[in-house]
């Protein structure tokens, strides 16, 4: 099923012939530098046509962002492409996101189109219309240039696998369970790469500079209204710093504007999706007693207050995926029970990045548990679009290879590359 390949590994002896393999990755590198080139100018000739697309899922903020880092992964593509040098694909599946739906088609659209003969891709049913409106304006620009055909087209699930047990790669997002559904219809030579979510911890130290722990939270919580499978779940806070730090981001909270997701000055807007809504709903009516500021959601109208609640600390307490404004602290006073709760079967489980702040204790690790440190930043200042995505938990990302799944940073360009999985 795979086509032939074109090679560019350093050092690598040219083969006879008239052509030889340093002269076909000198070309290959020079037309996908072109490639991009024409993508990137395309990509900035739509930015207008695009915004009120992206608009009806994300906020004016967080799409305005999703296209800058669209353009940054874009620009890094080349680089990308020479250090991981992937085998050239016959056929990729993607299952879209619902969310950062112009990111994820150059992530797993346009980008593995320049080492794919044909990607294929399924937007979520909940987004469908808007998925489709971002191909129908790019598409146009990309076709023909050299680059891999592009397909999206709204499918049903068993026509869409069908089509997933024909094709070399699969990259699938979403809930971990359904990503376990999808690996059961493929062959065991199908690469099957899985994007699930995690619950992103904030650690505040006891030396966190309380003004910039504030502004890192809001950032890590509100990002499209806390719509993002890279917003934090839970923060903790140091017992020496509770007392400073809560009523600050409470504070914080109360000046947050909400209104219309296309007002560029809103930061939280009615949520997307009614489940999302539904669930804050109920959590906030069962921790009733720890709130601290807000508390209100209205699932019909799908709004959710920008809400603070505050928890002592419980090991056993798991938060669920907010997917809305919800801002949940816990204080610890010990930084060997955060490292026991990250080491903690759920939490070990689905450990994707743990963002440290002022925390001498977790000082200078790469890793906690399952989880990769963010030292001093959060996730959406760690995540680059041309390097490895997630954390070693399982259930938040993983590559399936020859029946066999490992929990690992994912980038889709390194794992198709000749040496992965060796």
């Amino acid at each position: 099923m795979h086509s032939d390949v074109i090679e560019t590994k350093p050092g690598t002896a040219p083969p006879p012939g008239p052509t030889t393999r340093r002269e076909h990755a000198t070309t290959a590198t020079a037309s996908t530098d072109s490639l991009v080139h024409g993508y990137l100018g395309a990509l900035l000739r739509s930015r207008d046509e695009l915004l009120p697309v992206l608009t009806g899922v994300a906020t004016a903020q967080a799409a305005a962002d999703e296209i800058l880092r669209s353009l940054r992964a874009l620009s890094g593509a080349p680089w990308e492409l020479r250090r991981n040098a992937p085998r050239r694909l016959g056929r990729l599946a993607a299952f879209l996101p619902s969310n950062n739906l112009l990111y994820s088609y150059i992530l797993f659209g346009v980008i593995p189109s320049l080492y794919t003969d044909e990607v294929r891709l399924r937007p979520s049913a909940r987004v469908a219309s808007a998925a489709l409106a971002v191909h129908e304006i790019l598409a146009p620009h990309l076709t023909g240039r050299g680059g891999g055909r592009i397909v999206m087209a709204p499918a049903t699930q068993r026509e869409f696998l069908a089509d997933c047990a024909r094709s070399d790669a699969v990259v699938f997002t979403g809930r971990p369970d359904n990503a376990e559904t999808v690996a059961a219809h493929l062959p065991d030579d199908t690469l099957l790469l899985t994007f699930g979510s995690g619950p992103n911890p904030v650690v505040v130290g006891p030396r966190a500079d309380p003004d910039t722990v504030c502004r890192a939270v809001l950032d890590a919580r509100l990002y499209n209204a806390g719509q993002d499978c890279l917003c934090t779940d839970i923060v903790f806070i140091h017992r020496s710093l509770t007392h400073e730090v809560v009523p600050r981001i409470a504070d914080a909270l109360a000046a947050v504007r909400v209104g219309d997701r296309r007002d560029p000055g809103v930061r939280v807007a009615p949520l997307v999706y009614p489940d999302a809504a539904e669930g804050a709903a109920r959590f906030l009516a069962r921790h009733r007693e720890f709130t601290v500021r807000g508390g209100h959601a209205d699932p019909d109208r799908g709004t959710v207050e920008p809400t603070l609640l505050h928890l002592p600390w419980r090991s056993d307490f798991h938060p669920p995926e907010f997917f809305s404004p919800v801002v949940l602290t816990m204080e610890y006073d010990d930084p060997r029970r955060l490292a026991g709760w990250l080491h903690s079967a759920e939490e070990t489980a689905r450990g994707m990045y743990v963002s440290v702040f002022g925390e001498p204790a977790l000082a200078g690790a790469t890793r906690l548990s399952t989880s990769v440190v963010c030292e001093e930043r959060i996730t959406f200042d760690a995540e680059d679009g041309n390097r490895p995505f997630g954390g070693y938990g399982p259930r938040a990302g993983g590559v399936r290879r020859h029946g066999r799944t490992t929990g690992r940073p994912l980038l889709l360009s390194a794992e198709t590359s000749p040496g992965a999985g060796r």
